[in-house]
């Protein structure tokens, strides 16, 4: 499994409004999952921060007592209406960012696992804003968050 790079930011004024999520006593674990099909990848451009209006690999947070398949496969369905099989980690990153005074505002751990497209249409839910299958040409014209990019390419050669 590879390992990418810390996200660390400071946040904007605009980005301060309080979620459930905001300011967290320790770090939460989330994945995403990374599914192909016909060549594109599905992706979402997020609703809220982190990464607010950035499009990146679908997911969410692990509830207790699921593994990270399951909670792949529910937030993936959540967030874009599409079915999936979940598989194997491949990519894990942090992301950390803090808000104008320096405190951590967001702490996630995000283990991305390789997917398999079952069925379904993308359709936006939850915290996505867009759900949709990119091409790799396509993906060079849009904002897609650094990790999103970093795995992509890396794993998979797909991209900027």
């Amino acid at each position: 499994m590879k390992t990418g790079r810390r996200e660390n930011t400071r946040m904007s004024k605009n980005s301060l409004l309080k979620s459930k999520n905001d300011y967290p006593d320790h770090p939460r674990v989330a994945v995403g999952a990374v599914v192909f099909k016909d060549e594109q990848v599905l992706l979402v451009r997020r609703g809220q921060p982190p990464a607010k209006d950035l499009w990146a690999i679908p997911g969410g947070s692990v509830r207790i007592g699921e593994t990270l398949q399951e909670a792949a496969e529910r937030e993936i369905l959540e967030e874009t209406g599409i079915h999936i099989q979940a598989s194997k980690p491949i990519y894990t990153f942090d992301v950390i960012e803090q808000d104008l005074a320096g405190r951590v505002q967001f702490h996630y751990v995000i283990v991305d696992l390789a997917a398999d497209y079952v069925m379904g249409e993308p359709s936006p839910g939850d915290d996505a804003v867009e759900a949709r299958w990119i091409s790799a040409k396509e993906i060079n014209n849009l904002q897609v968050s650094a990790a999103t990019v970093n795995l992509l390419k890396t794993q998979f050669g797909f991209g900027k």
